[in-house]
């Protein structure tokens, strides 16, 4: 895929997923583990708004070029699965499920709209404004702006042929709904993905695409020994 804007310099697809991890990371270490409402705990969870704008986008690019999308959808949900049991026991029974069924939802959407949008765009709209509804109801982590960011990823790149107005706009709309989670956080995560160059970098082998997977219940285990 080629971006007729890019940067002077870039972070490739393996460099956003090692940022959005170790923003995670932070994150939940600060959720978990840090006194609440101490500045640091503050400026941590702050750090910690980077990751979910730029999950959402690798999404959105891995859905368009991945070569099986059943077995894309799968593998986010089985991980999915796997890292209820270890979410359960951190956060309770407080009718939430962790953020690996949001981004299986969102690529569930992404399958039904490519076809839908072909019939309509109205349909399409409708489409996504269900899921987006059935993540609310479910209580999947960021509910339904997680799935609109990451349609609205998808279909600028769809509808926009990846100009500088998709790299702008989409930026924007991602801005305006995931500000509710932290202003700073999220200019600073709309900032890296602008860097996106396009290149998949080191993370191409399957091998180490299923380690990145299994690593957010590996890390959710951990932060539920130190509690």
């Amino acid at each position: 895929m080629n971006m007729t804007l890019k940067p002077a310099f870039g972070l490739s697809g393996s460099a956003l997923k090692v940022i959005a991890m170790i923003s995670m990371v932070i994150d939940h270490i600060a959720l978990y583990l840090m006194e609440h409402g101490t500045v640091l705990y503050e400026t941590m969870r702050c750090v910690g708004r980077i990751a979910f704008p730029v999950f959402a986008f690798l999404i959105a690019e891995g859905f368009i070029h991945t070569r099986s999308r059943y077995r894309y959808f799968f593998t986010l949900l089985g991980f999915a699965v796997i890292s209820e049991i270890p979410w359960y026991l951190l956060n309770g029974a407080d009718g939430t499920h962790n953020v690996m069924f949001t981004l299986a939802l969102g690529v569930a959407t992404l399958m039904v709209l490519e076809n839908l949008l072909q019939r309509s765009m109205v349909l399409g709209f409708l489409w996504t404004l269900g899921m987006a509804g059935l993540a609310s109801w479910l209580g999947v982590d960021y509910e339904w702006r997680g799935i609109i960011v990451i349609d609205i990823f998808y279909l600028y790149n769809i509808l926009l042929n990846i100009d500088k107005n998709y790299r702008y706009s989409s930026l924007i709309f991602c801005y305006f709904i995931m500000s509710y989670y932290g202003i700073i956080g999220t200019i600073f995560a709309i900032y890296i993905i602008y860097l996106y160059n396009t290149f998949r970098g080191f993370i191409n082998m399957s091998t180490l695409k299923y380690i990145f997977y299994l690593f957010y219940p590996l890390h959710l285990y951990i932060l539920l020994f130190f509690t």
